[in-house]
This record gives C-alpha cells, sequence and structure tokens, in this order.
C-alpha cells in the first residue's frame, strides 16, 4: 500500500557522562550527594533506553504493505463491475484506484445540458445488477450516473476505492510477479494482478486549432461542462456534429440568443424512440424480474440484428440508409439544408447518431448551420475559409475525447522493462482486447478491437470482466508469479482481426476516430457481440506461458 515517507531519526543512547572523582580526594559527604544525583537520574536514563528501544523496534517491525490480490485502476462502469464479479466469485482483497473524488467516470465527467444514452437503458446496465426503475427508454447522463452509485452502495464498494489517486506510472515485478501502481504524489499500491479500467472515453482537450489561445470569451468543453456559465442573451458557437453535439444544441437553441454550429462532417442520423416508462411497467419489472430479462433479450437481439446493416456493407446497410433519409426528409423541408445534412459515405462508417430533436434545432430562427471549413479561431470568434469572421461571446467544443490507438494514459512497464506505450506506436494491439504479451497478469477493459458498433458497450464489458476474473482466479488459485499470453498467439490473433475488418464499414474510407492516421482499426471488433462472447467465453490455457 502507501510507503511513508516519513525519515527516523537515530535514537540516543541515554547515557550521562558521569565523572569519576578520585576516591582519595572526596569527602564522604560528597560521595553521598553524588549517589543521591545518580538515583534521581537513573529513571530518566531508564526512560529514553526504553524510548530508544522502542524506536529502534518500530522501526525494524514496520512491515512492507502486503500485495493486495487485484488493483483495478478506475472508478467508472468498467473499474466497479470488474469489483462486482470479483466479489461474486469470492475475491475481495482488491483496490480500486480512482483519480477523481466521486464514481462514475465518463458519466461523471459527461453531465452537459441533453447528455444521454443512445442505447436502451435497459440494455446499457449489467445483466447481474439490473434496475427496473428506468424513467425512460433511454435515459439521461444524471440517471445513469444513480444507477452507478446505487452498484458501489448495493454491493459495498466504496471501502475499496481509493479517490484521488491518480496513476501516472504501473510497473511489473517479474521476480515477484507483482503489479505496482504510482500515483502523482508517489504514492504506491502493489497488487498480484491489475485491472486498466480507466476507459476510453476518460481524457479530453481542446482541440488544436490555430489562434485557440487568442480568443477572448468563453470556452465550454462538452465534457468538461460549465454549469454557472449563464448562456441567456448571448451568441454562442459550437463545433462537433458529433454524438455529444447533437445532444447539447437542441438545448443550448431554448436558452442562448443565437447559436452558430460549425459542422465539418454530417453524420447519419436514425430517429430515436425514447418513451417515458409508465408506472405499472415499472412495478412488473420489480414482481417478475423474468419480464425485464425478456425485455433486455428483445433488445439485444434487435440490435444484433442492425450489425448487418452498419458493421458490412449489405442490402440492409442500403434500408439503414433510406431510414435515415426518410427521417431527414420529414423533418427538413428546406433542400439546401438537407443537402448539407446528407452524408457522402456508407452508415457506419462514422458513429450512427440518434436524435428527435437535432434537426428541429437547426432549423429555428436563432440557430444557423455553418459548413465552410474554420480558418482559425481569432480574438472575438471563428473566421472561416471565405473569410468572415463569426463573434461570438462563448464557443462550446463538442469535439469528442482523446482516444488513444497508439499509447497508453499512463506509462505501463511489462517484463525486462518493455514500455506498452512504445509496443504500440504502430497502432494498439492485444489478445482478445484484454491481455497484452509481456505485460503478465494485467488484463484491459475496453482494449484493443472490443468497441462494438451497433450494440450495447456493457454486453462485451460483461464478457470481459468474466474473462479477466478466470485468470484472476487462475493466478491466484496455482500460487502463479506470471500468466503471459504468448506472443505468437498475439499476434495470430490480430492478423485474423484485421483481415475481418478491411471487409467492414468502418474501413470502407471514410475518417472516423476508430482509425489511426494511416487508417489502422485499433478500435473496433469486426462481428456480433454474440461472436465476441463466444471467444471470450473460453480460456485456452495453452495460449497463456505460466510460471
Amino acid at each position: 500500500m502507501t510507503e511513508s515517507s516519513d525519515k527516523k531519526t537515530p535514537a540516543t543512547s541515554g547515557k550521562a557522562a558521569v565523572k569519576k572523582a578520585p576516591a582519595r580526594k572526596k569527602t564522604v559527604a560528597k560521595k553521598a550527594a553524588k549517589k543521591v544525583a545518580a538515583k534521581k537520574a537513573a529513571p530518566k536514563k531508564a526512560a529514553v533506553r526504553k524510548t530508544a528501544a522502542r524506536r529502534k523496534t518500530s522501526a525494524r517491525k514496520a512491515p512492507a504493505a502486503k500485495p493486495v490480490s487485484v488493483l483495478i485502476v478506475g472508478a467508472g462502469f468498467a473499474g466497479l463491475g470488474m469489483a462486482i464479479r470479483l466479489k461474486q466469485a469470492g475475491i475481495e482483497d482488491f483496490v480500486i484506484l480512482e483519480r477523481g473524488n466521486a464514481v462514475g467516470g465518463t458519466w461523471r465527467d459527461n453531465q452537459y445540458p441533453g447528455a444521454a444514452c443512445d442505447i436502451p437503458s435497459n440494455l446499457y446496465s449489467y445483466s447481474f445488477a439490473p434496475n427496473p426503475n428506468w424513467s425512460r427508454s433511454f435515459s439521461g447522463s444524471a440517471e445513469i450516473l444513480d444507477y452507478i452509485h446505487h452498484l458501489v452502495a448495493r454491493f459495498d464498494l466504496e471501502k475499496h476505492i481509493r479517490f484521488e489517486k491518480n496513476v501516472v506510472d504501473l510497473s511489473f515485478d517479474e521476480k515477484q510477479g507483482i503489479w505496482t501502481a504510482t500515483t502523482d504524489r508517489n504514492e504506491t499500491f502493489a497488487g498480484r494482478a491489475a485491472v486498466m479500467a480507466q476507459g476510453p472515453l476518460s481524457n479530453c482537450s481542446f482541440p488544436d486549432i490555430t489562434g485557440i489561445e487568442d480568443f477572448q470569451g468563453h470556452k465550454i468543453h462538452s465534457a468538461r461542462w460549465d454549469h454557472d456559465y449563464d448562456f441567456a442573451g448571448k451568441h454562442v458557437a459550437v463545433i462537433g456534429t458529433g454524438a455529444s453535439g447533437i445532444q447539447i444544441i437542441p438545448e443550448l437553441v431554448k436558452v442562448a440568443k443565437h447559436v452558430k454550429v460549425f459542422q465539418r462532417t454530417p453524420g447519419w442520423v436514425l430517429p430515436r424512440p425514447d418513451f417515458t416508462t409508465p408506472d405499472w411497467n415499472k412495478a412488473l419489472f420489480r414482481k417478475l424480474p423474468v419480464s425485464q430479462q425478456a425485455m433486455r433479450n428483445l433488445l439485444y437481439w434487435s440490435h444484433e440484428s442492425m450489425a448487418l446493416a452498419v458493421i458490412w456493407n449489405s442490402p440492409l446497410t442500403r434500408v439503414a440508409e433510406r431510414l435515415a433519409k426518410l427521417h431527414l426528409r420529414r423533418q427538413v423541408k428546406d433542400r439546401w439544408l438537407r443537402r448539407q445534412l446528407t452524408p457522402d459515405f456508407t452508415i457506419g462508417c462514422k458513429r450512427v447518431l440518434i436524435s428527435n430533436d437535432y434537426y428541429p434545432a437547426l432549423q429555428k430562427d436563432n440557430a444557423k448551420l455553418i459548413t465552410w471549413p474554420i480558418a482559425r479561431i481569432s480574438e472575438k470568434g471563428i473566421r472561416t475559409v471565405e473569410g468572415i469572421e463569426h463573434q461570438v461571446d462563448c464557443i462550446v467544443f463538442a469535439t469528442g475525447f482523446d482516444v488513444s490507438h497508439s499509447g497508453t494514459p499512463f506509462t505501463v512497464k511489462g517484463r525486462g522493462g518493455r514500455v506498452l506505450g512504445e509496443e504500440w506506436k504502430g497502432g494498439a494491439r492485444a489478445y482478445k482486447s484484454i491481455n497484452v504479451s509481456g505485460f503478465p497478469n494485467l488484463f484491459m477493459t475496453f482494449g484493443p478491437n472490443s468497441g462494438p458498433g451497433h450494440n450495447s458497450a456493457l454486453v462485451y464489458m460483461e464478457s470481459q470482466l468474466d474473462y479477466a476474473v478466470k485468470g484472476v482466479k487462475k493466478i491466484l488459485n496455482e500460487d502463479l508469479t506470471l500468466l503471459d499470453v504468448k506472443e505468437d498467439e498475439q499476434r495470430r490473433y490480430n492478423r485474423a482481426i484485421q483481415k475481418r475488418l478491411a471487409k467492414t464499414n468502418w474501413n470502407s474510407g471514410c475518417k472516423s476516430w476508430y482509425l489511426t492516421e494511416d487508417g489502422y482499426n485499433a478500435t473496433m471488433y469486426p462481428g456480433f457481440a454474440t461472436q465476441y462472447a463466444a471467444q471470450m467465453a473460453e480460456f485456452d490455457e495453452s495460449h497463456y506461458e505460466t510460471v
């Protein structure tokens, strides 16, 4: 656990320098006085000796912190889910390191107006912790965050969480088989296994646009929302029309004096079947849990069928595109605006967007869509390439997260001093998205090529958590120092994944956050959620080196 930095000072011996006068030159009276003084000093000498002894004993007995069974980095959905599955497997000896002062991860950070999930609530939740009380078909971020807090309380997780522990280094000791996490305050935590559960959507920054530092107005990032800023009467610019942008824009149009939306590329937008959950439905789910499971199964298989439309180019792809175009035609009557909002890439190549109110918001009197590319940001606003300066009071950056395809959020050192970030420079690679050769006893959630394009991320997450538990149990039950996936198995797995990805819509030519600059897809899984779950259900011990 935490190493103490207190310095021990050398203990004094407690011996007083007592000069012995020659017996022949001392009177009896002086000898008697010496004896009396010596008796008075004796208790003090003894006390000093005892104190020194206690200090020495304390220094000798201070034991090194015992490694826990599992270190978990991150207290979002992934980290908390991992903790729950460990507990359910009988493993209670774990610690969760969270850099913030509260749980929730991306749902704690993303509290912008209109923030919600684009997967139905009954599917965007853990099957082992169902919530019968969802208020809507698609819940907002505040309700999802409440569900996360419910998980902490229900499974008694708070005692395992160490808040404000920002991990900056994770290193493996090959001889002892121990992972050590070091925080930015130089605190250390040790574990026999480690789980990187920080999530892919956890870091954000303002985009690299020329002149961004010159702007004298107010800047807000969607993932770091300023709830104190008053938009009333303000001229606002929104940069970005992705999943966050299309949720923020309708809310800003309601309160701001004028909103200008700067679009780089239009996305495919499908209608959102969002309804309020009636009380009788909640009561049914509470009294008859099997009914909620049936609803979850229905939602799961309906989303599985969408894979045929958005992952691969098939006849169903044309059906999905026609549905999106019909949605656009029904909501946008102006032909020129409709043309500006029509994508020129295959649906699924970028993230498919879900909204009922984005198109209507763009047509309000106080809203305007700008499709000219941004040249730079000026002191007073945004200049586009045709030479117009759009003066605004505030710029909202709905530009997404810093998704790393070729690095790690903190330094990770494995066997022989190998650094994971350096090995991933050409693109992140892992075995089954969860283990990396040369980094034993380390498990990842949302690792390379585990991203879904059509189904709930938590469906994929559950498969990862259960696979990691199998690995952790093997390490603990067999008292292993190393559980390291073989490099040739990892190489064979990734060759197959990239071959399958080449035939998907994600790799069909558009530019998206799924790909690296040179087009390498380290993000998505090229198949059904059912296929992913099947591969994770099998833990093949022959694919691992064990010591």
